[in-house]
């Protein structure tokens, strides 16, 4: 007899499969995405850096969106959480792993750009306002914390303000002879298809990696009660670490075409709308407030993501050409962070 899907837990095996099958799906997904969103940002004109952060972001982390959402539902708010800031920290990783894909010089001394600089700042904010949340008062207004409130202000002014700054700049970062300036390039023949027919597929592909994120999150939850494994380990790592094979795959797709500017901008603005999904956990969280419901273990991903953060801000404002291991020292530490923070959750 077939396993009935509409009711949890899902055997172990069951789940593992689906856990598989749509990550693989958000993978495939996401390097479409890569061809068609580098091709709108020199559409639109509006460039790779704010198009990867924002657009791009948004769908590259649908799938997170909807793992957060469906596990706050299910009463599983620490799941919802940790995917979350999980997600954030192994996105982060990501970045070392495309530099090391870039062969000619460290990826953050290509990329660097006054709005990928100002995205790593908004982040640096949205995490803090999440920490700050959990160790406010628990009070809520018609069921949400006043910090998902905070947290909405800080991004849409975020992205005012970084907008503003793009359009008459009073930082540049120097050009040197290893910098990939944003210019348009020939995209082969999508430059023959229509604007419309781009932002509709963009969407539809979209919504495809969404649809992963809604199967993985249902196939996580199940994991959680049939294994016993910790809710903190599970969204953090495992969870985590699908919501950022998206990033992953477009950070280096986008390299190997030549655009380093859109890699990174692809995982800080991601990581950015990952931060809101503290915000759709909250809302959708009803036994109170999200950021109260965290335990020890969601916090501590909370800060590594905080640190991990700052060590790639810097790395762009540093700009070393070359490190350690024909990775910058930033690279370095964040493979070492993630790793450090992997093995002190599982153990």
């Amino acid at each position: 007899m077939p396993p009935d899907l509409t009711s949890l837990p899902w055997p172990p095996g069951l789940s593992i499969a689906v856990f598989a099958v749509a990550g693989a799906l958000t993978v495939l997904g996401s390097i479409r995405l890569v061809t068609l969103g580098d091709t709108l940002a020199d559409r639109t004109g509006w460039g790779e850096a704010f198009f990867g952060a924002v657009f791009f972001g948004l769908a590259t982390s649908l799938s997170g969106i909807v793992m957060t959402a469906v596990a706050a539902t299910s009463a599983q708010p620490e799941l919802g959480y940790s995917n979350a800031v999980g997600g954030i920290a192994a996105q982060t990783t990501a970045v070392a792993v495309a530099d090391a894909f870039h062969r000619r010089v460290n990826l953050e001394h290509a990329a660097a750009s006054l709005p990928n600089v100002l995205f790593g700042a908004l982040l640096i904010a949205l995490l803090s306002l999440a920490l700050l949340g959990s160790f406010a008062p628990g009070a809520t207004v018609i069921g949400v914390h006043p910090a998902s409130l905070a947290m909405i202000g800080c991004y849409v002014g975020g992205l005012h303000l970084i907008r503003r700054s793009g359009a008459s700049p009073l930082w540049e970062a120097v050009a040197t002879t290893e910098t990939l300036p944003d210019i348009p390039h020939a995209h082969g023949s999508l430059d023959r298809r229509s604007p419309a027919w781009l932002w509709s597929r963009f969407v539809a592909v979209g919504l495809v990696v969404a649809a992963g994120g809604w199967l993985i999150a249902l196939a996580a939850e199940s994991i959680v009660v049939s294994t016993g494994l910790s809710a903190g380990f599970v969204g953090a790592i495992l969870m985590g670490a699908v919501n950022a094979l998206p990033e992953t795959v477009t950070a280096v797709a986008a390299v190997r075409r030549g655009a380093p500017t859109l890699a990174i901008a692809a995982v800080l603005g991601g990581n950015s709308l990952d931060a809101l999904n503290l915000v759709v956990g909250d809302i959708a969280y009803r036994d109170g407030s999200i950021y109260h419901a965290a335990g020890r273990e969601e916090l501590f991903v909370t800060a590594s993501a905080l640190f991990m953060t700052t060590v790639l801000l810097g790395g762009l404002l540093v700009r070393q050409a070359c490190g350690w291991g024909r990775l910058g020292f930033e690279g370095v530490l964040l493979l070492a962070s993630y790793a450090a923070m992997t093995l002190i959750l599982a153990f």
